[in-house]
């Protein structure tokens, strides 16, 4: 190869060099705006079933479906609906999220019962605390998701209700 031919190639190598730089720094740079949203693992149907406690009766088995859906336009709301029947009645949560920052805002009603409120939580690394309160019901509720599984946990605070306990699986 002659030193002209050499000194080509080199600089053309340079040059592709430099434009797959650029290249890989504008994709990492689209990606990181492309954030995904902390409900993604969420969304979906749902099924399982778990144990509703009441303060007046023994605890009954459930069977529960709940179903996530986030808005294309807003990422960062979710909407979540859960809804379980036992051998004596039903239960039926219907919650409004808003993420931002890793802090969750939002309003929370179990139709059934009739318990609404405000409710508040972070992001966790396992999934979702979030605490419900309102005039007549406060209550904690973990959901953590790990794959295809998810394991939602409700307790109670002064209500006819106790807790919810869920393991549900996705599809």
């Amino acid at each position: 190869m002659t030193s002209q031919r050499l000194g080509s190639w080199v600089t053309s190598q340079i040059l592709l060099a430099a434009l797959c730089l650029c290249a890989v720094g504008f994709t990492l740079r689209s990606a990181e705006a492309i954030a995904t949203s902390p409900f993604d693992a969420l969304v979906g149907r749902w099924t399982g079933d778990g144990v509703l406690g009441f303060k007046e009766s023994k605890p009954e088995r459930v069977k529960c479906r709940a179903t996530y859906l986030l808005d294309p336009a807003a990422p960062n709301e979710l909407k979540q609906t859960i809804r379980c029947a036992t051998s004596s009645g039903a239960i039926e949560v219907i919650s409004n999220l808003k993420e931002a920052a890793g802090k969750l805002t939002g309003h929370w009603k179990e139709t059934i019962h009739n318990f609404e409120g405000d409710l508040t939580g972070e992001v966790t690394p396992k999934g979702f605390r979030i605490v419900v309160k309102g005039a007549d019901i406060t209550a904690n509720m973990d959901i953590v998701v790990r794959g295809d599984l998810q394991a939602v946990e409700i307790q109670f605070v002064n209500s006819s209700l106790v807790g919810l306990s869920l393991a549900m699986k996705k599809g």
